[in-house]
């Protein structure tokens, strides 16, 4: 049971580093061990690090390491395709190496080794398409084409020019500090794919991870299927019930099962788990980033709104606050004063309560047509361009 124990242990432990490093800043983890562990792996143990780098090489090895973390995190590089493209490819060589001597199987048939090999070249023909394709750059040649695209909503975009790019800045577009470009309709710079997450390829970004949480579950199904199989041809439940004498019923004859499965095909268990794992992460990226494509919104606009609303909020709050109070000062100068008992001013509701901010995206113009927008993004749509010749 010790190897066993060792890959349980092993399995749980991957599974609370994988989802405290990129689930970590989630609301619903806020003020738990998850956010701690977070915290420690993507800021505490670097500052840790660099000290002690500081501490034993002096400051030309802190300085070494700050260059490394500039190239690293503040500079477009393959890093981390490089990462994907190991990921994948070691994983799909581990399943087929651990998994194909059993297909075709009881339950699986030849075809899957193809269909497997073609899921993942799917899947990095999309990776690729997001990471090479064009974001929606914005440049002095094309600026009035986004300016016409997006109008300004006054509220968390206004009319300025970029101090980078020294361009009109059109509304929901930024300024990559890390690629150094305007990007129309921006989302986010995505380290995976050393690329901006804007207008035009969001499409392709969305498919990527629609399409990686299918084949991870594929994967993970189809490695079930393999060891089901396996179960069926080598008759274990027989073997286990008739030789045995193990009662035939779940509860009694599952720890069985399992001990056999870790004892025998423990890479096989690994793998699923590892998969099934990402696919639950990569469902939560993509559930996020539908929820904003239904209601167009983008990433760098929800902090945007977030800050806005949490203004405004603060705003009529001070504005009820001083009502409240003015109100009160006139309750205790007036000559007759209402005897209000304890027991209602402690259920009296607070006015802070009664404040409400309304969230007024014009850009959001019903789930249909936001799903359209990103599928055909506007600046390429012919009736926009048409538009604009006739007004030019």
């Amino acid at each position: 049971m010790g190897v066993e124990w060792v890959l349980v242990c092993h399995g749980l432990v991957t599974a609370l580093v994988v989802v405290s490093f990129l689930c970590g800043r989630w609301p619903i983890f806020e003020g738990t061990f998850i956010q701690r562990i977070h915290y420690f792996l993507t800021f505490g143990f670097y500052d840790y690090f660099l000290r002690f780098v500081g501490a034993v090489f002096g400051a030309k090895g802190a300085d070494a390491v700050l260059s490394v973390e500039n190239f690293c995190c503040d500079r477009p590089n393959p890093l981390l395709q490089i990462i994907y493209l190991a990921i994948i490819g070691s994983t799909y060589y581990f399943v087929v190496k651990s998994c194909f001597a059993y297909i075709p199987g009881y339950y699986l048939g030849d075809f899957h080794r193809y269909t497997s090999f073609l899921a993942v070249a799917v899947g990095i023909l999309l990776f690729l398409l997001t990471s090479f394709s064009d974001p929606g750059t914005v440049k002095a040649q094309n600026v009035s084409h986004y300016l016409s695209a997006y109008p300004y909503d006054n509220i968390i975009y206004e009319e300025k020019e970029c101090s980078t790019c020294k361009i009109l800045k059109p509304a929901r577009s930024k300024h990559c500090s890390i690629c150094d470009r305007c990007v129309a309709r921006f989302d986010h710079h995505c380290g995976w794919m050393n690329n901006c997450i804007g207008e035009k390829n969001t499409r392709y970004f969305m498919a990527f991870l629609l399409w990686h949480f299918l084949l991870c579950m594929y994967g993970t199904v189809a490695i079930g299927l393999v060891l089901a199989g396996r179960l069926k041809e080598l008759k274990v439940v027989y073997i286990l019930t008739v030789y045995y004498g193990v009662e035939n019923s779940f509860l009694d004859l599952a720890p069985h099962v399992v001990q056999w499965l870790l004892g025998s095909y423990n890479t096989q268990i690994l793998l699923m788990v590892f998969l099934a794992i990402v696919a639950m992460l990569l469902a939560g990226f993509f559930g996020y980033h539908a929820k904003l494509c239904l209601s167009n919104t983008t990433t760098n606009e929800t902090y945007k709104w977030q800050d806005y609303m949490d203004w405004q909020r603060k705003l009529k709050e001070a504005q009820a606050s001083a009502e409240a109070l003015k109100q009160s000062i006139n309750g205790m100068t007036s000559e007759k004063r209402p005897v209000v008992s304890k027991w209602r001013s402690f259920f009296r509701r607070s006015p802070l309560e009664d404040v409400v901010v309304v969230k007024n995206n014009i850009y959001d113009k019903g789930f249909i047509n936001n799903i359209w927008e990103v599928i055909s993004p506007l600046s390429t749509r012919r009736t926009l361009t048409q538009t604009k010749l006739k007004s030019s």
